[in-house]
């Protein structure tokens, strides 16, 4: 096994042999086109920690792909060349140990919002009063209020308030793996600092693995340990970069010059990109 240094405290984390995610020469066509072609990378599973993972690309490059593969969700699943594995066995569809969170406010209308937090655990058969109480403690933990909060439904609630609990309801599973797809892309900018911060200390206290599709770069080099750049359609990783992880607020961290720093390195490959799809297309 090999040591990884956790940035918090110093001591030294072991990552598993077998990364938590891998991908083998992996291509994803549908009919004539190809969304992505021989993507390979891999993930180690760093016990005690959990690795973030942030995915940048120009839009159509194939980034929600790479995260419906690893979920294992259809039409993207299975992969059209290649393989596709978590803790080493190739992905044959969803799992527990996989949790997705969409950019659109995935709730039942119908449901409170303490009904929608403790779903997963419904379904899991946990009795009534273990899913009250759990689900109370996540939509606290989310930064919502029991008292205020708890018996609202959806439409009732805000976009961030909404996105808050969506977060709750895949999380109170503590899956092994969390996907997110652009999960604060729809937020007011200070309402999505606030949530970034608190995804660290979510992401921190469940010790998994994310992988964080976002547009946005000042995003993806506050939250991310590493950060993989894709390349226009279809795409491929272009670029492999670790960065600081996040060990103050959002807001201090932004004004940084090493943080500035990456977000003009990766700002310049970005537009180069985008500037070579532009001129393809014309």
């Amino acid at each position: 096994m090999a040591a990884q240094e956790h940035p918090q405290s110093g001591a030294p984390k072991l990552a598993s042999d077998v990364p938590i995610v891998e991908f083998r020469g992996v291509t994803k066509r549908f009919g004539d086109f190809t969304a992505i072609r021989d993507v390979t990378f891999k993930v180690d599973d760093l016990h005690g920690k959990g690795e973030f993972v942030c995915i940048l690309g120009p839009s159509g490059c194939g980034k929600s792909t790479v995260l419906r593969l690893i979920a294992g969700l259809s039409p993207q699943h299975p992969p059209s060349e290649g393989e596709v594995l978590v803790d080493g066995v190739p992905v044959t569809g969803p799992g527990a140990d996989r949790g997705m969170v969409f950019q659109d406010y995935t709730s039942f209308d119908h449901l409170t919002v303490e009904d929608n937090v403790a779903f997963g655990l419904k379904c899991q058969g946990i009795g009534k009063a273990e899913r009250r109480e759990r689900a109370r403690e996540w939509i606290a933990k989310v930064g919502l209020s029991v008292a205020r909060d708890a018996q609202k439904y959806p439409h009732q609630l805000s976009g961030g308030m909404r996105q808050r609990v969506a977060i709750a309801r895949t999380l109170i599973l503590r899956p092994r793996i969390i996907l997110m797809d652009e999960p604060f892309g729809a937020l007011d900018p200070s309402t999505r600092m606030h949530m970034q911060n608190n995804l660290v200390e979510l992401w921190r206290d469940l010790e998994a693995t994310v992988f964080f599709i976002t547009h946005s770069i000042e995003e993806a080099v506050f939250l991310g340990d590493r950060i993989y750049i894709m390349s226009s359609s279809p795409g491929t990783i272009l670029r492999e970069l670790a960065v600081p992880p996040p060990d103050r607020p959002a807001a201090e961290m932004q004004k940084e010059a090493g943080f500035l720093e990456h977000v003009f390195d990766i700002r310049d490959t970005i537009e180069t990109l985008e500037a070579s799809q532009r001129a393809g297309d014309d």
